[in-house]
């Protein structure tokens, strides 16, 4: 843990190579493996193998945007990965035909869509209703130019990938009847002019008269998840993943 404090303070003073995972740094850690001596282990993981982790974890958390963390630097997140790598390193076997930087690359791949997506989660879950509707320069109503904003944008792309895969997300045929008139709300949002939970309910109990009010709130509690967690990623990245 200490060697790998030390090793970070100076990334500084490393002349920046483009190839920083080389050959070398393949035969250095099959050497460090093969090594018994602590002290010796400890000086080529220093001299060989640190940067090349350190660059790695470096390249990989902004080549993927791996931003949705618990740290304020993401150089004490790459001390974290590279803590993990260290605690595998011993199971890297260049006779099973893979190169070190595939082996390890992966693995660091594994550990950031994990622990971003745990945060991501986390960070959806404290979002409130009012902030999540927030918008810079316009207020939202249902009434309001679909054009005009953010949130109508990203409404209709919504609207659309939730009608397409309806009965993947709502797989009993009442549910999906019932989250589609609650999206009929949404693809009439110009035409309507008052839009408020009494009326929601006005609506959709208009729609389908069998529906009880607790299933409605149920369903459009998942259409809120939904809905939620992309808007949110939508504001973020300017694009979304539908």
């Amino acid at each position: 843990m200490n060697l790998i404090l030390e090793s970070s303070k100076g990334m500084a003073r490393k002349a920046k190579n483009k190839n920083y995972f080389t050959q070398e740094t393949e035969d250095a850690i099959v050497l460090y493996n093969n090594t018994v001596c602590p002290n010796l282990k400890s000086k080529i993981y220093e001299e060989k193998i640190h940067y090349p982790f350190f660059k790695l974890t470096q390249n990989i958390i902004h080549t993927f945007k791996f931003y949705h963390t618990e740290v304020e630097n993401l150089e004490h997140l790459q001390h974290e990965i590279i803590v993990f790598l260290l605690s595998k390193i011993h199971l890297f076997n260049p006779d099973n035909g893979a190169k070190a930087y595939s082996y390890f690359g992966t693995i660091v791949k594994r550990w950031c869509i994990l622990y971003n997506d745990k945060n991501y989660k986390k960070k959806v879950s404290k979002v409130s209703t009012d902030e999540l509707l927030k918008d810079d320069t316009h207020s939202y109503t249902l009434d309001s130019d679909p054009s005009k904003d953010k949130l109508s944008e990203f409404l209709d792309q919504y609207v659309e990938y939730v009608s397409f895969n309806i009965y993947d997300l709502f797989p009993k045929e009442f549910d999906a009847k019932i989250a589609d008139a609650i999206l009929e709300l949404f693809r009439k949002r110009d035409q309507i002019d008052i839009f408020n939970k009494k009326a929601l309910y006005i609506y959709i109990h208009e729609m389908i008269p069998e529906a009880k009010t607790p299933k409605i709130t149920k369903i459009a509690g998942s259409l809120y998840d939904i809905f939620k967690k992309h808007y949110l990623f939508y504001l973020e990245n300017g694009y979304t993943k539908f």
